[in-house]
C-alpha cells in the first residue's frame, strides 16, 4: 500500500484495501498497481475522467471482473468475489449510475428481491408492500409501491436503488454517480443519508463529477488516471482547480487560464439570412407546455434553460415529434414541418441527441460502428444494398474527429465510457450531415476533459454554420456556451436573454420569474435570492460562485 494511504495515529484501520490491483482487457491496461484503503464511518471520493479506471475497480472489488494481479481485502480478510452477490452477502453493497433495477416488477419487489418476507412459506405481500412504504417515505419518496417500477421518474427509480442497497446490512457502500438523475431535493436526501451511513460506522465510496457534490460530502479523495493512482489524501486541503489539473493531468496553470468550460468565449457568427434554420410557434402540449416559441438561425447556439420540471426536454422532443402536440408548428428554413414524427424531422436536417443516453441513445449490444452509421443506412443504400466500404470511411471520419476511444471500430459500446457513448452518439447524428441539432444535457455523466472536449465541438460545429439548441441544467455551461437563453418555467417562456444580458445573474432572475413577468433588469431579484422556485438554484449557485472566487484568490 502506498505511503499516502496508511491509517494516522489513532484512526481506525481499514475497512476495505485493494493492494496493487491490475486489471487488461485485449492488451489494454484498466487497472496497473491500484492502491485503495476504506476508513469505517468515511466518505471517500473516487474521481477521474471517464476511461481513467473507476468503474473497473468498482467491478473487480465487486466481484463483476476477476483481477489478473493483487488483492482485496475486507476487515482485515483477504477475499476473492466470483459474484456482486457473494460482495453483497459479505457487506458491499453498490449502487450504479445506470438504474440496474427490473422495470417492470413492482416498486416493492424491486426493493426486496431476493430477501422478500416470507408467512407459512409465501411472499407476505401486505408485510412487504407496509415495509416498502416505510422506507421509501424516509428517503421523501411518496408513490404506490404496488407500482411497476418503469412507470417512475429516473430521480425516484433511482431514489428505490439507493434504498436498497443502504437496506442491506452493508460495511461498504460504493456510490457511482448516484446523483445523476436526481433534483435539488433529492440529492439532500441523499446526503442526508449518506452522513447517517458515516455516523454507524460504514464507509462509503462517492464517484460522482460534480465537484460541489464533492466538497459537500467527502472526507478524502482518490484521483486515478491512465489506469493509476495518482492521488490520495485529505479533500479539505485541496483545491478545485488542483484536484481538476490532477484528474487532467496537466499544470494547474493552464487549468486556471482555461476557465469553466470548454466553450470560446466569442459569440458564434450567426447566419446574416433573416430567416432561422429552425422556428418553434406556439407550441402547446396538455399539462406540459403552453405556446413555446422560440427559433435558432444558423451558426449559433440558443441555450434552452429551466429548473427541472420546466419543459426543457418536452420542447425539443416536441419539435422533432417524439411527443404529440395540441397546437403549434415547426419550421425548418422556412418550411413548414406537417407530418410531425421523428423520421420527417430527421429527413428535414433535424436530429436530437437524448437526454438518457441509456434508454433513448445507444444499442448497447451493438458495436460502435453499428450504432454511428444506424441512422444513416438509408442514405447509403444503393437498390437495397449498403455499401460495407462506404460504412467503414464514415465511421473512420468521426472516430477521428470526435477522438472516440475504442479498441476499434467493432467494439460493443457498451464496454465504452459514459463520455465515449456520448461521442458516439453525436457521431450518429452527425454522419446525417444536419442542419439543426438538439441536445439535451449532453454533458451529463461524464468527466471534465470529455465534457470539455464536447462542449469544444459544439463551439466547432456552431461556427461550421449547424444550427445548435442547448439544454442544460449547468448554469455555466448554458451562460459560456451560448449566444441567446430561452429560459422556460411550468412549459411557458419567461424570459430571453440575448449577448451581453447572457449573465448569471440574469438568468437566476428569469428562473425565479412567475410565467408572463417580464425576465429583465433586476425584477425577480427577491425570489431569486431564495424564496420560490428559483431559491436552491440560487443559493447552489451562489455558494458555487463564492468557492470560484475563492480558489481564484488562492
Amino acid at each position: 500500500m502506498s505511503a499516502t494511504q496508511l491509517p494516522e495515529p489513532g484512526v481506525d484501520p481499514s475497512v476495505l484495501e485493494a493492494d496493487d490491483l491490475a486489471k487488461s482487457f485485449a492488451g489494454v491496461h484498466a487497472l496497473r498497481g491500484v492502491d485503495l484503503a476504506l476508513r469505517a464511518g468515511e466518505v471517500h471520493a473516487l474521481v477521474g475522467e471517464n476511461g481513467a479506471g473507476k468503474s473497473t475497480l468498482i467491478k473487480v472489488i465487486t466481484g463483476v471482473y476477476r483481477p489478473d494481479a493483487g488483492t482485496v481485502r475486507l476487515a482485515g480478510r483477504e477475499r476473492s468475489f466470483r459474484t456482486p452477490l457473494e460482495a453483497q452477502a459479505a457487506g458491499i453493497s453498490t449502487i450504479y449510475q445506470e438504474v440496474n433495477l427490473v422495470p417492470l416488477m413492482s416498486v416493492a419487489r424491486n426493493l426486496y428481491l431476493g430477501r422478500e418476507p416470507r408467512r407459512l412459506g409465501l411472499v407476505d405481500l401486505r408485510a412487504m408492500h407496509r415495509g416498502a412504504a416505510e422506507t421509501l417515505e424516509r428517503y421523501g419518496v411518496r408513490v404506490d409501491v404496488a407500482r411497476p417500477l418503469r412507470t417512475l421518474g429516473l430521480g425516484a427509480q433511482q431514489m428505490v436503488a439507493i434504498a436498497r442497497a443502504v437496506q442491506t446490512e452493508a460495511r461498504v457502500v460504493i456510490m457511482d454517480e448516484p446523483t445523476s438523475s436526481l433534483e435539488t431535493r433529492e440529492v439532500s436526501t441523499l446526503f442526508s443519508v449518506i452522513r447517517t451511513l458515516r455516523e454507524q460506522g460504514i464507509a462509503v465510496v462517492f464517484v460522482s463529477h460534480r465537484l460541489d457534490e464533492l466538497y459537500e460530502i467527502c472526507d478524502r479523495v482518490t484521483v486515478m488516471r491512465d489506469g493509476s493512482v495518482v492521488h490520495t489524501g485529505e479533500l479539505a486541503g485541496l483545491g478545485r482547480l488542483e484536484l481538476i489539473s490532477l484528474m487532467l493531468g496537466r499544470e494547474l496553470s493552464t487549468v486556471r487560464a482555461g476557465g469553466a468550460t470548454a466553450f470560446n468565449t466569442a459569440t458564434h457568427a450567426a447566419s446574416a439570412d433573416s430567416r432561422p434554420a429552425l422556428r418553434a410557434e406556439n407550441l402547446d402540449m396538455r399539462h406540459r407546455l403552453h405556446g413555446v416559441s422560440l427559433d435558432v438561425h444558423a451558426g449559433e447556439v440558443v441555450g434552452l434553460g429551466g429548473l427541472l420540471g420546466a419543459g426543457r426536454s418536452e420542447t425539443a422532443k416536441a419539435i422533432i415529434g417524439a411527443l404529440p402536440t395540441d397546437g403549434g408548428s415547426v419550421q425548418v428554413d422556412g418550411k413548414r414541418l406537417h407530418r410531425r414524427n421523428p423520421a420527417a424531422a430527421m429527413r428535414a436536417g433535424v436530429v436530437m441527441l437524448a437526454e438518457d443516453r441509456k434508454a433513448e441513445g445507444i444499442i448497447p449490444s451493438l458495436s460502435v460502428r453499428e450504432n454511428i452509421v444506424l441512422a444513416a443506412l438509408p442514405r447509403m443504400a444503393r437498390a437495397g444494398v449498403l455499401s460495407a466500404e462506404k460504412q467503414d470511411a464514415v465511421v473512420k471520419l468521426f472516430m477521428d474527429r470526435l477522438r472516440i476511444k475504442a479498441s476499434g471500430p467493432h467494439q460493443r459500446v457498451s464496454d465504452l465510457s459514459g463520455g465515449n457513448q456520448q461521442k458516439v452518439l453525436l457521431a450518429r447524428w452527425l454522419c446525417m450531415n444536419p442542419k439543426v441539432l438538439l441536445l439535451d444535457e449532453p454533458t451529463r455523466g461524464i468527466d471534465v476533459g470529455a465534457k470539455a472536449e464536447v462542449q469544444a465541438l459544439i463551439d466547432e460545429l456552431a461556427r461550421e454554420g449547424l444550427a445548435v439548441l442547448l439544454i442544460s441544467s449547468e448554469l455555466e455551461e448554458l451562460i459560456e456556451g451560448s449566444d441567446r437563453v430561452v429560459v422556460l418555467k411550468d412549459g411557458s417562456v419567461v424570459g430571453h436573454l440575448d449577448g451581453d444580458e447572457v449573465t448569471e445573474e440574469r438568468l437566476l432572475h428569469a428562473l425565479a420569474a412567475a410565467p408572463g413577468d417580464p425576465a429583465r433588469g433586476d425584477q425577480g431579484a427577491d425570489s431569486a435570492s431564495g424564496a420560490g422556485t428559483g431559491g436552491p438554484i440560487a443559493a447552489e449557485t451562489a455558494a458555487a460562485a463564492d468557492s470560484r472566487d475563492e480558489e481564484q484568490k488562492r
